[in-house]
């Protein structure tokens, strides 16, 4: 007898418990992970909201304000340096520009009255006083200028006596210039010109002497003595003003 083929399909039951078995594990796994991650972000979002995170975002957020006003305070202090320098640069322009003009003033004035023009002829006057302090002594460089109007023509001569007046203690007291000046010149500072001369002296005050005011008495040969009043402020800045009572020679 011939045996018989094997059947070329085999029909087995399905095991539908095994299967749901598989789709049992499978799900409890994803609902594993799932209650890891929710325990995950809920851990995390209690620490963020805890006291001791919420103070370290206030100071982080403090501490970056105070990092903003600190470069604010830097940049507005390195302006008012910058503003401070050009102010002072500019004053110290100013105040060159001042003395520069003075100077020209003085020179314009003195070179108006040296040529006259058409103004009235005038005599000898006393055009510029200057005083230089002397540095580590009580002496003073004494300038003087003198001039006379260039239509006179004639030659001048004489010399200048100058005393300083001012306090000795709480007293006035005034310093003639045999006390001041160098016995070399002790009948005062000669002069000789016909339309200016510049004269030169110098002068050592007492160191318990205040100085208030010089008096210049300028004595030509054959004319009237020319006294002036100088105050000594106005000495140091060589600008001499005519005060009440003095007078220049006149033609």
């Amino acid at each position: 007898m011939a045996s018989r083929p094997p059947p070329r399909f085999v029909v087995r039951r399905h095991d539908d418990t095994g299967h749901r078995r598989r789709w049992l594990w499978l799900g409890l796994a994803w609902l594993g992970s799932m209650l890891a991650v929710g325990l995950a972000v809920g851990a995390l979002a209690r620490r963020t909201n805890t006291p001791a995170a919420v103070d370290n975002r206030q100071q982080r957020a403090l501490l970056g304000q105070i990092d903003d006003l600190k470069q604010q305070l830097a940049n507005l202090q390195r302006a008012a340096q910058v503003n401070e320098v050009a102010t002072r640069s500019l004053r110290g322009t100013l105040a060159q520009r001042e003395e520069e003009l003075s100077g020209l003033r003085a020179d314009l004035g003195f070179y108006a009255r040296l040529v006259g023009g058409d103004a009235q002829r005038q005599g000898l006057k006393l055009q510029e006083v200057k005083l230089q302090p002397i540095a580590g002594s009580r002496g003073w460089n004494l300038g003087l200028s003198l001039s006379q109007n260039a239509k006179r023509g004639e030659e001048v001569s004489g010399n200048v006596l100058v005393s300083v007046e001012g306090l000795r203690g709480d007293k006035v007291a005034r310093l003639d210039w045999p006390a001041l000046g160098d016995t070399a010149q002790k009948d005062g500072l000669p002069f000789r010109f016909n339309y200016f001369q510049q004269l030169h002296g110098t002068i050592v005050l007492p160191p318990d002497f205040r100085p208030t005011r010089l008096r210049i008495s300028i004595r030509p040969a054959g004319g009237p003595t020319i006294d002036r009043a100088v105050a000594w402020t106005s000495a140091l800045s060589g600008n001499i003003t005519t005060t009440v009572g003095d007078h220049d020679a006149q033609p």
